[in-house]
C-alpha cells in the first residue's frame, strides 16, 4: 500500500512540476507577483519589471487603470494564462493582470525618454495618435497627454504632424493617403508646469 501511495505521490510531483509557464519566468496560471512600473507612461519598451528579478517579464499588464504619468510603482499582480481558440496576432494573450497598488512615489528626475507618436491597432494599420484642441497638442496612450514644448523648431514639426493627420482624417475619398513618415519618435521629459499632466518635448525624430 505504502508504493501504492509513493508512487501516486511522484505522479502528481511530476505533473505539476510540468506545469506549463508563461514568460521569462515561467510563471504559473494564478501565481501573483510584485511587479515596479515605472513613471514614464507610454514610452518605447514601457515594460513593468518582475521583482525581485528588476527584469522584465515579457508579459502585458493590463487593468492597471489607475496608473498615473510621473510616478512609479509597487504592485501587486497576478499571472492570467489565456486559454481560449487560437486567435490572430493582436488577440486576447498571456498577461499580468492588475491586484492592488502597494507603493506609489513621485518620480522628481529630469531623465529624458522616448515615446512614439505611431502606434499600431489590431484589426487597422498604424495610425498617427497625436491630435490638436484649440491650441494644444495632445496624445491618448491609455490616458490623454499634453504635448508641450519650448523649442520652435518642435513646435513646428507638431504642426507638421497634425496638418498632416488632420488632412488624412477628413479625406473621405476611396484611397486614404498613406503616412507619410514610417516612424515618429519624440524624446520628452515631465512638464514641470504640468506634472502628470504633460510631457516636454525636447526633439522629435521623423523617419520617412
Amino acid at each position: 500500500m505504502k508504493y501504492i501511495c509513493l508512487l501516486v505521490t511522484l505522479f502528481i510531483f511530476s505533473a505539476c512540476s510540468k506545469e506549463k509557464g508563461y514568460g521569462r519566468f515561467n510563471l504559473r496560471d494564478g501565481q501573483e507577483v510584485e511587479l515596479l512600473v515605472s513613471h514614464h507612461y507610454g514610452a518605447i519598451n514601457d515594460a513593468p519589471l518582475l521583482l525581485p528579478q528588476k527584469e522584465s517579464a515579457e508579459l502585458p499588464l493590463s487593468d492597471f487603470k489607475d496608473r498615473e504619468p510621473g510616478y512609479n510603482y509597487k504592485i501587486k499582480a497576478k499571472m492570467v494564462a489565456y486559454n481560449g481558440p487560437e486567435l490572430m496576432d493582436g488577440g486576447p494573450s498571456d498577461a499580468l493582470q492588475f491586484i492592488k497598488i502597494i507603493s506609489k512615489e513621485k518620480y522628481t528626475g529630469n531623465d529624458p525618454f522616448e515615446i512614439s507618436l505611431i502606434h499600431s491597432f489590431i484589426p487597422g494599420p498604424p495610425q498617427i495618435i497625436l491630435w490638436k484642441e484649440e491650441d494644444k497638442y495632445l496624445i491618448n496612450i491609455g490616458t490623454k497627454i499634453q504635448l508641450t514644448y519650448t523649442d520652435k523648431k518642435v513646435g513646428d514639426q507638431l504642426e507638421e504632424i497634425w496638418q498632416y493627420n488632420h488632412k488624412r482624417l477628413t479625406d473621405y475619398s476611396l484611397v486614404p493617403l498613406p503616412l507619410k513618415w514610417t516612424s515618429i519618435q519624440a524624446t520628452v521629459t515631465h512638464d514641470p508646469k504640468n506634472f502628470g499632466k504633460a510631457y516636454l518635448v525636447s526633439n522629435i525624430k521623423l523617419v520617412e
